[in-house]
């Protein structure tokens, strides 16, 4: 989702294509620019020797959303009369058991339509979005009989620079258990078991929360709404927040992986609520409460979640780290490679 000014070229050879396990690479070995937020210096190195750039007493928050298989078929009816055949749909956020935000890729869908997915799946739709192409559409099935279906008929959401269809479990991070993500929550992608278990031998501690990540791009960028209009449900546990607490408390840090993990814990003390729906935006002018660092991947030109990092370090660092990347032949997007900013 673009907002961001800070604008650069990146090649297209530099777009990850693939999963680094179909380059021959484990997952937790992707290279990894060590970025410092005081001085702007860079640091290069294999994520797996991330433990070398942490210290005791640390914590890192993860998210355990699991990406769910948000690109989906259906045949688009209105009075038993079909109008489309075969829509693509992607599912946009959640709304209830039963109701999704959807974005439907026909500019014929209307209110009261039937969107029939299979023989034992259809939906309504029931309203459509202000000044926004998603319409909500509810379901004929609820709950984890309705997640069946999605998983059953769904694939991966991806966009134009990867052009095979991964399965779903290279959409996964290692320790996904709660489902509802449209788009992989990719910060996390590189850790492995072994990785975690390293770090927490050290004495560096984990914990979880749920931000479920919604659809970023509708690939017309004339319909590209506003950041502050994302909106995305979270949750953090009790025992992760008073992890937070505890970890600061003590001099440690709070090292969040990935822009979600930042955006729901600050969030949190934003809204002084602990589980919700958020649309906060996150820049240069907030004032982080609670996270001291962030694992991230390689952002494209001009993308709102530079605006997040540069809540890390001043814009002009930022820049500069990301012109060494390129250099350097780092790898983007979420089969890519990873930047530890603290």
């Amino acid at each position: 989702m673009a907002a961001s000014n800070m604008a650069f070229q990146l090649p297209s050879s530099l777009n990850a294509v693939m999963p680094p396990e179909r380059r021959g690479i484990r997952r937790d070995r992707v290279r990894m620019m060590v970025l410092d937020r005081q001085s702007g210096a860079t640091r290069h190195d294999e994520f797996y020797h991330i433990d070398r750039y942490l210290k005791r007493g640390d914590l890192i928050v993860l998210n355990n959303s699991r990406t769910v298989p948000a690109r989906l078929t259906a045949d688009l009816l209105r009075m038993n009369s079909l109008i489309a055949s075969a829509a693509e749909v992607r599912l946009a956020r959640r709304r209830s058991e039963s109701v999704w935000e959807v974005w439907i890729v026909t500019e014929k869908a209307k209110i009261g339509d039937k969107l029939y997915f299979s023989e034992s799946l259809y939906g309504t739709i029931i309203e459509e979005k202000e000044n926004s192409p998603i319409h909500i559409v509810e379901f004929s099935k609820t709950g984890i009989e309705l997640y069946f279906e999605i998983y059953s008929l769904g694939e991966p959401v991806r966009y134009e620079y990867i052009d095979h269809p991964w399965a779903l479990d290279y959409y996964q991070t290692v320790f996904a258990s709660i489902p509802g993500s449209v788009e992989m929550p990719s910060a996390g992608r590189a850790f492995s078991w072994e990785l975690l278990f390293k770090l927490q031998k050290k004495g560096i501690k984990i914990a979880y929360l749920q931000l479920h990540t919604g659809l970023s791009y509708l690939l017309d960028d004339e319909m590209e709404s506003r950041p502050e209009d994302n909106y995305e449900e979270y949750n953090i546990p009790a025992e992760t927040m008073e992890a937070i607490l505890k970890t600061r408390a003590s001099g440690g840090r709070v090292i969040a992986a990935g822009t979600t993990v930042v955006r729901a814990v600050e969030s949190a003390v934003c809204r002084t609520a602990s589980a919700g729906v958020t649309n906060l935006y996150i820049d240069s002018s907030h004032k982080l409460a609670l996270v001291d660092g962030i694992i991230t991947g390689l952002h494209e030109p001009e993308a709102s979640h530079l605006d997040m990092l540069s809540a890390f370090v001043p814009e002009d660092k930022l820049l500069k780290a990301y012109q060494v990347a390129i250099e350097q032949c780092y790898l983007w997007h979420e089969f890519g490679d990873v930047n530890l900013i603290v």
